[in-house]
Parts: C-alpha cells; sequence; structure tokens
C-alpha cells in the first residue's frame, strides 16, 4: 500500500501576502511590508478620455488592466518590486513570509493591478501567494 504525501508543497505554501489599498482612505495595512507605491502610474479616473468608463471598474477589470499596463513606468514599478521580494524570499533561513503593500490613491485601480500582475509574477517563480484589495469596492476620491 502506498503512502499519500499530504504535505503542501514549498510552492503552495503562502510565503507573501500582497495587499493594495489607497492612501486616501487614511488606514493604510499595518505591520512590516515591502512598500510599492504606483501613483506615479496614470490614473484611469483622471484620464477624461476614460473616465466615465473607470468610474464604474476596478483593476480586476480586463480594459483597467491594460490601460494600467501601457502606463510608462508599469513595467520598471513591477519588476523593481518583484526582484525586491524575491530578494528577500531568498535570505537564508527566512522563516517568515514577505507582505507587500501596493498603494495608489483610491485602492481601485493602479494598485490593483500592480498587485495582481505581482502576484502572477511570484506564483511563476514558486511562490505561493495571498491577495487582497482592501479598497476596492470603496468610492472613487475626488
Amino acid at each position: 500500500m502506498s503512502k499519500i504525501d499530504s504535505r503542501p508543497r514549498p510552492s503552495a505554501l503562502i510565503r507573501s501576502v500582497i495587499v493594495s489599498y489607497g492612501d486616501g482612505h487614511h488606514d493604510a495595512p499595518r505591520g512590516d511590508a515591502l512598500r510599492i507605491d504606483t501613483r506615479p502610474l496614470r490614473n484611469p479616473p483622471s484620464d477624461p478620455a476614460v473616465r466615465e468608463q473607470m468610474l464604474h471598474s476596478t483593476g480586476l477589470d480586463p480594459h483597467v488592466r491594460e490601460y494600467v499596463r501601457a502606463t510608462p513606468g508599469f513595467e520598471a514599478i513591477v519588476q523593481r518590486g518583484l526582484d525586491r521580494a524575491l530578494g528577500l524570499l531568498a535570505l537564508p533561513d527566512r522563516r517568515f513570509r514577505v507582505d507587500i503593500h501596493v498603494a495608489c490613491g483610491g485602492g481601485r485601480h493602479r494598485s490593483v493591478v500592480v498587485a495582481e500582475e505581482l502576484a502572477e509574477r511570484l506564483r511563476a517563480a514558486g511562490v505561493g501567494v495571498e491577495v487582497e484589495h482592501k479598497h476596492i469596492g470603496r468610492p472613487i476620491l475626488t
């Protein structure tokens, strides 16, 4: 009779938690974390060409993701965050997870897209990741 190994595989263990949020809500996540600021990226609701559509969308919607990904600086922000997270995770005898807080103004668009992209890349590198979008359901800030 063979024995089934039910222990989680290392890549399935949650080694990183990513929280997107909006600084404008004044209740940022607490604790030690790698912080990524996405405010240098274009803010979709601030663009008159797409504002009306973006007011009713979030960074989980494909058109918002496409818009934010096309913003100059997107790749640099994501890659820098990925490099830093992987560097922390690679430290010898690292026993704790690496938390990552991704901020934008309102927590509905830019931070969500960057958090999701970062999670995809970490998973591709074999890192177990959870993602939380703290302010995705909050109203657009003016």
